[in-house]
């Protein structure tokens, strides 16, 4: 039986995970949460271009209409 997407971002949870965001920005950091409208929330982000480390951040809250997508 196949998983649901949800399934896969509930076994990613407190594991790093490349989101990307309308614009091209990419977030690389810790799940540590989401919802079903996928809001996260990363710990240890840091911002990414070309693979890259561009700036770290703490904990940070994406908003899910932002998300393109989410690598585990």
């Amino acid at each position: 039986m196949s998983q649901r997407p949800l399934d896969i971002l509930n076994e990613s949870l407190e594991t790093p995970v490349i989101v990307r965001l309308k614009g091209g920005r990419d977030f690389r950091g810790e799940l540590q949460g989401y919802d079903v409208h996928l809001n996260l929330v990363l710990d240890k982000a840091e911002e990414l271009r070309e693979g890259e480390t561009v700036r770290k951040f703490g904990t940070i809250v994406v908003r899910g209409d932002n998300v393109v997508y989410i690598s585990p």
